[in-house]
């Protein structure tokens, strides 16, 4: 009877793709991953740097086992591991991703010296007064004036937006990216209801009726939604 292989290893244009059986122990998979890896990196010889992506399947592994699974291929000349994908997160995962797509509402406002911060989308019914400052997670939409300090995306999410009835932030944050409103505007000029987003590395403020086109799925407050 053929022995049900553990590891499989595939070449693709972007260097090697580890997929681990999730239906064998730990420990018998990684004992097969130092073997096929030994061989795999005798058939490569002195090639240069070739990156990893690892597919778990479903199987969870902690921390310290992921910290052993990359020092074990990484252990091996010319092998970096770019990613560790599995179908599996934990509940604490879980509740995370939950709490960061939630959309956060409150009416009042964010005077000099305070600072407001939601884990998720904040939708903001009043005005961020000169000192004060908003941060989210995810996206902020401002029914009234911002002319404080707006920081979106917090975590890292450059897909993330900022709006406002009136966009005058003394300064204007999208994950790690930095900007602020222009000093003047013309005399005279309509103001519409503007938005940042980050373009090609670069925030832009914009009116709002852009988002259309630049993010088509930003659907999340379609519809409303009942607290009651």
């Amino acid at each position: 009877m053929k022995r049900k292989q553990l590891v499989t290893i595939k070449g693709t244009k972007n260097g090697l793709s580890l997929h681990l059986h999730d239906n064998c122990s730990y420990e018998d998979m990684m004992r097969e991953l130092d073997d096929k890896l030994s061989e795999s990196s005798n058939m490569h010889g002195e090639k240069q740097n070739i990156t990893v992506n690892v597919e778990l399947g479903n199987r969870y592994i902690t921390e310290d086992q992921k910290e052993e699974l990359i020092e074990a291929i990484e252990s091996k000349k010319n092998l970096s591991v770019q990613d560790i994908n599995s179908n599996i997160i934990t509940k604490t995962e879980a509740e995370k991703m939950v709490e960061e797509s939630e959309i956060v509402s409150i009416a009042s406002i964010v005077r000099s010296g305070q600072v407001l911060e939601v884990p998720g989308d904040l939708l903001l019914i009043g005005d961020v007064n000169p000192g004060g400052k908003v941060v989210a997670g995810g996206n902020i939409y401002i029914m009234g004036s911002l002319k404080g300090i707006a920081h979106a995306g917090v975590n890292g999410n450059e897909k993330a937006i900022v709006t406002a009835s009136v966009m005058k932030p003394t300064q204007l944050r999208i994950s790690g990216l930095i900007t602020r409103s222009p000093d003047e505007y013309p005399v005279g000029e309509k103001r519409e209801m503007e938005c940042a987003y980050v373009d090609k590395s670069e925030i832009m403020i914009d009116r709002l009726q852009v988002l259309t086109h630049l993010r088509p799925n930003l659907t999340k407050l379609e519809g409303g939604q009942n607290n009651g």
